[in-house]
């Protein structure tokens, strides 16, 4: 049966620790009706010699009756199991199944075609690593080669395999092939994909399947087994920050108390210091506990316990963390919905939320648009019917711990859940965090600015840090703050990265959210220079107006721009978080300095040369600046 007969007969430890030790991919087969997805499964089984005799002759027999092949044994029927898919030759629910080559362990899951199980399709996508996307070759691409495309792209699939099939049919013409590759990666081109291998293939007679086919002597490309046994998908999820949804407290005794868990993403060491998201507790892992024993390094997928140095409360529906890459958490979003249920959504209708181990109630605040699966237009919706996907804001009645769906499929994912039904009714993604901001109130009072500042002994002023990310803004005013505090200076410091956590969580990076992003610090700075306060505030702040619009809002003298000039190339290698990486990587859209533009400073009453000059010395820098120009008053440097 299999391609290791020999070493089952002779080593059988051998050989399943050969199994054990083997690589793992998901991927999933789609595209549009009738493009001989389950044949293409069935052929790949069928080739890897993973089908038991009795089997073999089950379906030859079922060939007769129910196949759609002629003579031949129709393959597709090693995957269409419900007799309605055998009675009308199609796919309807999704199929998984097993099999292995002597590089790598698959599961692949077969996914029906069809407009109106489109949600079936995107259940198998949901946890794929790779989507091999069936063309017929007389057909070429389809609508719903477009709608499956888009959806797999949705759903974080970054490698996809263009299996141009039934090239039989016409004889193998690569001008045929070469046209459907080009109208393809012109329509995906700005879908994120990773990499797009297109293959000329026949599934019914195996060309290029698992065997180069003699037929297509142009095609110098890998056959779709060696493509899948050699594409790398590992990388990524290793270097993802490490997530362990807590599922169960494991408390057999009294002298053990441990987090059980499968890995979301990410790697655990012994000693690493973690946190839990929501209360924000800290410790370290003591042990790393599995079934087979105890480990010093744990990977995502694996199942585990840890066991930690401090008794702290954790509960089943927390995240545990590594302490360097804490999990974001909120009770208001944007997601993009795929909407599962023949029952069309409404704004306002409340569900439950369910992400990784924790349920919530939750209703959908907005449709914002409706996405045309077509050429992926946005078009103003009120309501999403079945299989249509839209974006739109979402207002939870508990924060919930997540990551963007881009950075983290298993902890940026949700489902929404009909509280009458318990249906299933919606899959959705996580773009960002939303918070509605509080209104401002103005009223007349006896104590002015002037009172405020003399009682605390200085002028009140605000100090603009601006410049790229990672330039070192927010090291330089948390040192001068420091320096302040020990000189008896009142202050404080608003900081771009806090201020996302509440006051501004409901902006993103556009270019318009950067703009009212700057604009509400300007009036949060105006009220804390109304206070007497001397105030740091550190944002990239990248467009001159706004920052011309925040100097506005105060009185002559109290608005000092510090400009913290860092080129990009030594920002980037500062770079801790890697976000320029991601940036460059086109992961990261609207990133200050790689494709969204930075407007420096023209005349900064501070510029500091971070390739010339340390953090201590910015900050004394700054600090006798403050001082020359008598804000701080009685303090002589």
């Amino acid at each position: 049966m299999a391609h290791l007969d020999d070493l089952i007969a002779s080593d059988i430890h051998a050989y399943l620790k050969a199994q054990e030790d083997k690589s793992f991919l998901r991927f999933i087969t789609c595209g549009s009706v009738d493009d001989g997805k389950s044949t293409l499964i069935g052929r790949l089984l069928y080739d890897s010699k993973l089908i038991y005799e009795d089997q073999l002759a089950s379906i030859e027999k079922d060939s007769k009756k129910s196949g759609t092949q002629g003579d031949k044994i129709d393959l597709a029927l090693l995957v269409d199991g419900l007799a309605a898919e055998r009675e009308q030759g199609i796919t309807i629910d999704v199929a998984y199944r097993f099999f292995s080559t002597d590089k790598r362990k698959f599961i692949v899951a077969d996914t029906p075609g069809h407009v109106q199980y489109t949600r079936n399709m995107a259940t198998g996508a949901s946890t794929a690593d790779v989507a091999v996307l069936l063309i017929d070759a007389r057909y070429g691409v389809q609508e719903q080669t477009r709608r499956h495309a888009y959806i797999v792209s949705l759903l974080g699939v970054k490698h996809v395999v263009v299996a141009i099939n039934k090239m039989d049919l016409n004889g193998f013409d690569q001008s045929v092939f070469n046209d459907i590759e080009l109208d393809f990666r012109e329509f995906s081109k700005d879908l994120g994909f990773t990499d797009i291998s297109c293959i000329p293939m026949s599934a019914l007679d195996g060309d290029n399947v698992t065997i180069r086919s003699e037929n297509s002597g142009w095609y110098k490309g890998r056959t779709l087994l060696e493509y899948l046994e050699d594409v790398d998908v590992d990388a990524a999820t290793f270097d993802s920050p490490f997530r362990l949804p807590v599922q169960w407290v494991n408390r057999p005794n009294l002298d053990f108390r441990g987090f059980s868990g499968t890995v979301a993403s990410g790697t655990i060491e012994v000693g690493d210091e973690i946190i839990v998201i929501p209360s924000g507790k800290r410790s370290t892992v003591k042990e790393i506990v599995t079934f087979g024993g105890n480990l010093d390094i744990a990977r995502e997928d694996m199942a585990i316990t840890l066991t930690l140095t401090d008794e702290i409360d954790i509960s089943r529906g927390d995240i545990i963390c590594k302490a360097t890459s804490p999990a974001e958490q909120a009770d208001q979003f944007q997601a993009h919905i795929l909407w599962m249920s023949e029952k069309e959504m409404f704004p306002g209708r409340q569900y439950l939320l369910k992400t990784t181990n924790k349920t919530v109630p939750a209703s959908i605040s907005n449709l914002k648009h409706r996405v045309d699966i077509n050429d992926f237009s946005e078009v103003a919706a009120k309501t999403l019917g079945l299989n249509e996907v839209g974006v739109t804001t979402l207002s939870l009645t508990a924060p919930v711990a997540y990551d963007p769906y881009v950075d983290n499929r298993n902890t940026g994912n949700f489902i929404l859940i009909d509280r009458q039904s318990n249906e299933t009714v919606g899959v959705g993604m996580f773009d960002y965090a939303l918070r509605r901001a509080s209104n401002v109130v103005w009223q007349e009072l006896d104590v002015n600015k002037t009172a405020r500042a003399e009682q605390k002994n200085q002028k009140p002023a605000l100090l603009w840090f601006t410049g790229l990310s990672g330039s070192g803004k927010s090291t330089i005013a948390n040192l001068v703050e420091k320096r302040l505090l020990d000189l008896g200076r009142h202050t404080y410091t608003l900081d771009g990265d806090n201020v996302r956590h509440g006051l501004n969580r409901d902006l993103g990076f556009t270019k318009e959210d950067r703009v009212e992003n700057v604009r509400r610090i300007g009036e949060v700075a105006k009220l804390m220079v109304d206070a007497g306060l001397i105030t740091m505030a550190s944002f990239i702040s990248p467009y001159k107006a706004e920052r011309q619009l925040a100097r506005g809002l105060l009185e002559e003298g109290e608005f000092v721009e510090v400009f913290v000039n860092t080129p990009l190339e030594v920002a980037e290698k500062r770079d801790v978080k890697g976000l320029y990486a991601k940036a460059r990587a086109g992961e990261i859209k609207n990133f200050t300095g790689i494709d969204s533009e930075y407007q420096a400073p023209e005349n900064p009453e501070i510029e500091i040369d971070t390739t010339k000059m340390s953090a201590d010395e910015a900050a004394e820098m700054i600090v006798k600046y403050l001082n020359d120009n008598g804000l701080l008053s009685a303090y002589d440097v």
